[in-house]
């Protein structure tokens, strides 16, 4: 080896080698000054389809019953759309009165539609709401606004869920359902769905023609309405006979979704079943009132705590009234923390807990051990029962 490359070196004319650096200058100086972008073409796709952000058009707006609004959505820049699984939910940032905050509203439209360049959600608003309120209030064709890319556990998932759904819902929590017996129609999703849907009347079931329509025309979707009121399939609420009624005699998974009350009562419901809990899956639009959640010490009710919140290299010190979230605290405050979800599960508010204690209601309880060990907290569904420090993005 060593006498080949003598032999090798000795043929080499050393003279030239002065002038391959002059050529390589010379090519240098002629090229780009930035360095070209390369990326698969793969990731080029997947940062299209699925991005972190989303600027979106209102298209259109359809009054609905009870006074509800669908808002049919397009990108405001004429693309593409980030795909979606029935049961997603996608989540918004809204200025309103200088606070910023985000609420996540279920996609109410088939998966075929983000391939047709628009998305759906339908907002109810109600006597003390909030959000939805200020958007049925002030969404017109043509507002523009910001949202994540769809998100959430709510969907059918081969390798988890029973071939059969039975599903629960009350008010607006019908919206995933819609999408997902919308799915079932246009043959996007293999399942079979049995939707007891409840409602206070006939005037106040959102979607109540579309959804009718879709039970005429789809075989695996069967729609139940539950009315208090009477008049409906069922009369009265959702109850553990209701349940074991409609439930079906083969193998199935359980998904629940709706306000707070409704599923506090489900809960109770839902333990006749027998069901092992990777069978049921629960949606919750949010924590709002802590006095209604099971466990919630009631000597913190009525009290407002001091919340010291360590935030990108500040420190502010804000009111935080127990009987709001510790996100709606900052939010109110003008901060802008992390949030999507606003129910505990997807952890994108996970902040340090520093000092103090919190009341975290047990059916939005979706901590890991280890943060549970360590101090975390998701900031919307902690509740103050002391003073608290905690610290936003503290990583």
């Amino acid at each position: 080896m060593k006498e080949d490359l003598m032999r090798y070196a000795a043929k080499m004319d050393l003279s030239k080698m002065g002038a391959i650096m002059p050529r390589r200058m010379a090519h240098i100086a002629q090229g780009a000054p930035v360095p070209p972008k390369l990326d698969y073409a793969a990731n080029i796709t997947a940062k299209a389809l699925h991005p972190e952000c989303q600027k979106l058009r209102v298209e259109k707006v359809i009054e609905r019953e009870a006074g509800a609004k669908s808002f049919v959505l397009t990108a405001a820049d004429g693309g593409e759309l980030a795909r979606f699984r029935a049961g997603q939910f996608l989540s918004f940032s809204l200025l309103i009165g200088g606070s910023t905050v985000t609420r996540a509203y279920s996609l109410c439209c088939p998966p075929s539609w983000a391939r047709e360049g628009k998305n759906m959600i339908t907002v109810k608003p109600s006597e003390d709401g909030f959000a939805g309120n200020w958007i049925c209030a002030n969404w017109k064709v043509g507002t523009e606004v910001t949202a994540s890319a769809p998100l959430g556990e709510f969907t059918y998932t081969r390798l988890r869920d029973a071939k059969h759904i039975l599903g629960v819902c009350g008010g607006s929590g019908v919206t995933p359902f819609y999408a997902m017996a919308a799915a079932l129609n246009e043959g996007s999703e293999d399942f079979s769905l049995t939707l007891l849907y409840g409602s206070r009347d006939t005037g106040s079931i959102l979607l109540g023609e579309e959804l009718q329509a879709l039970a005429a025309k789809c075989g695996r979707f069967r729609l139940v309405n539950v009315l208090e009121q009477g008049g409906g399939d069922e009369n009265g609420y959702v109850t553990a006979e209701l349940l074991q009624k409609y439930a079906p005699a083969e193998d199935y998974s359980l998904f629940v979704c709706g306000p707070a009350a409704m599923m506090q009562a489900m809960e109770k419901a839902i333990a006749p079943l027998g069901l092992p809990e990777r069978r049921i899956r629960r949606k919750t639009y949010g924590v709002t009132e802590a006095a209604l959640e099971a466990g919630w010490p009631a000597d913190a009710a009525g009290k407002t705590f001091t919340l010291t919140v360590k935030m990108r290299d500040e420190v502010f010190t804000i009111p935080c009234a127990s009987g709001e979230t510790v996100l709606v605290a900052m939010e109110r405050a003008g901060l802008t923390p992390p949030s999507r979800c606003r129910s505990g599960e997807c952890g994108w508010c996970r902040s340090k807990l520093l000092t103090g204690t919190v009341f975290v209601p047990a059916r939005t309880e979706h901590r890991r051990k280890a943060d549970l060990a360590y101090g975390y907290i998701h900031p919307c569904c902690s509740f103050a029962t002391s003073d608290l420090t905690v610290c936003v993005r503290c990583e």
